[in-house]
C-alpha cells in the first residue's frame, strides 16, 4: 500500500499495549458464558505496565518482515505471508490491512510465551499502529478502541482455529483495573466494562501485589481445551458455577479494599480449577502457591496456567514477608523470578513521526 510506504518514509510508527493478570479466565469464552450466562459471569484483569512496542518500518517491496523478542524472524511474500507458527497472527493482521514493503518489530517487556496475554496484546498494538498510518486517508476509517479489540479477536480466533476468550485483547487496549461481563443473549454487548480501581487507587494495590515468572512457557491451549472438553461433557460442569461465584465475590472484595475476603475467594477459585486440572502449577508453582497461603496471602496462575506466570494478592505487610521467600523459590530454577510490574492506566498507546 503506497500510502504507508509514504508515511514510513517520514518515520517509523509505533504503538505499545498491555500485557495482564487476571481471575476468571476462560469465563470469556462462549461455551462457559452462554450456558452460565443466568450467573453473569466475569473476569478479571490487572493491566501491567510491561507493555509490548510494535514499531513498523519500511522494507523491500512486496515483502513481510516481522522479528520478535524470543522467535526466529521470519519474511514472507504479503500475498502468500502463512498464518500458522508463532508469528501467524501478526501476518494475518497485516494481511487484513492489505500492507507490504513493511518490517514489524515487536518487543515485549514480559518474558515470552509467560501466559501475559502477549500475542494477543501484540495483535493490538499492530492494529493499532496500522490503524494510526491509515486512518482517513484514501477512504480508510478511523476505528476506536472497542473496535480494535474485536477485530484484533476475531483475526486470533479465525487463525488459531479454536474458541478464543477476549480479555487478553481487553486489558491490552484498556488498561487499568477491570472485570470485564460476558453477554447472556445475541442483543447483549459483547463485553461491559465495570471499573474495580480508579488510577489514583492503583499505588494501594501494587504494594499488595507480586508477579512472578515461573522459568518455563506456558501451553494454555492444553489445559483451556481440557475445561472445554469437560464442560462440553458434563463431566466437570457441576464446578463452573462456583467458579463463576469465586470471581464476582472476588470482584465484589477488591471494589471494597477487604483484602481477606478477595484472598479467600481468590484461592477457593484457585482450588476448583486444580481439582479439574493439577497441572495447571509445576512444582515451582505449587511451591509459591503453598507459601502464599502459608503467609494469608492469595495466589494464581495467569491465562490458563501450565507455565508462565503465578501472582500473589495480600496484605500490604504478608506480602512484604512472602516476597524474599518467594524469591527463594524461584532461585531454583534458572530464568525464574519477580518480575518488576506495576498497573498500566493507559492501555494501547500510539504514535507516528
Amino acid at each position: 500500500m503506497s500510502l504507508l510506504k509514504n508515511r514510513l518514509e517520514s518515520g517509523p510508527v509505533e504503538a505499545s499495549a498491555s500485557c495482564r493478570i487476571d481471575c476468571g479466565g476462560t469465563l470469556d469464552i462462549k461455551t462457559f458464558y452462554y450456558p452460565l450466562g443466568h450467573l453473569s459471569p466475569c473476569t478479571f484483569n490487572i493491566a501491567l505496565n510491561m507493555k509490548t512496542r510494535v514499531r513498523i518500518l519500511p522494507y523491500r517491496s512486496g515483502q513481510i518482515k516481522v522479528s520478535s523478542k524470543g522467535f526466529e524472524t521470519e519474511e514472507h511474500p504479503a500475498d502468500n505471508a502463512p498464518f500458522s507458527g508463532p508469528l501467524g497472527l501478526v501476518f494475518a493482521i497485516a494481511s487484513y490491512f492489505r500492507v507490504e514493503g513493511l518490517h514489524i518489530e515487536i518487543v515485549s517487556e514480559s518474558p515470552p510465551r509467560s501466559a501475559l496475554g502477549g500475542s494477543s496484546t501484540a495483535a493490538v498494538a499492530l492494529i493499532g499502529a496500522l490503524t494510526n498510518a491509515l486512518a482517513g486517508h484514501e477512504g480508510i476509517p478511523a476505528i476506536n478502541t472497542e473496535q480494535i479489540v474485536l477485530l484484533a479477536h476475531g483475526i486470533e480466533e479465525a487463525v488459531a482455529g479454536i474458541t478464543c476468550g477476549m480479555q487478553d485483547q481487553l486489558a491490552a487496549a484498556y488498561g487499568g483495573v477491570n472485570a470485564w461481563y460476558w453477554p447472556s443473549g445475541p442483543a447483549d454487548p459483547p463485553f461491559r466494562r465495570k471499573e474495580v480501581l480508579p488510577e489514583e487507587e492503583y499505588s494501594v494495590l501494587e504494594s499488595r501485589l507480586l508477579v512472578a515468572y515461573c522459568g518455563v512457557p506456558h501451553e494454555s491451549q492444553d489445559i483451556n481445551s481440557t475445561w472445554i472438553d469437560q464442560f462440553v461433557k458434563g463431566t466437570a460442569r457441576p464446578l463452573w458455577p462456583e467458579i463463576v461465584s469465586c470471581t464476582n465475590a472476588f470482584v465484589q472484595s477488591l471494589t471494597g479494599k477487604d483484602w481477606a475476603a478477595a484472598v479467600q475467594a481468590m484461592n477457593r477459585e484457585v482450588e476448583i480449577r486444580r481439582q479439574m486440572t493439577p497441572e495447571v502449577f509445576d512444582e515451582i508453582g505449587v511451591g509459591l502457591f503453598e507459601k502464599a497461603v502459608a503467609h494469608g496471602c492469595g495466589a494464581r496462575f495467569t491465562g490458563a496456567g501450565g507455565g508462565g506466570c503465578i501472582w500473589a494478592l495480600g496484605d500490604e505487610d504478608d506480602i512484604r514477608v512472602l516476597r524474599p521467600e518467594w524469591v527463594d523459590i524461584l532461585s531454583q530454577r534458572e530464568g525464574a523470578k519477580l518480575l518488576d510490574a506495576g498497573v498500566d492506566p493507559k492501555g494501547l498507546e500510539t504514535s507516528s513521526y
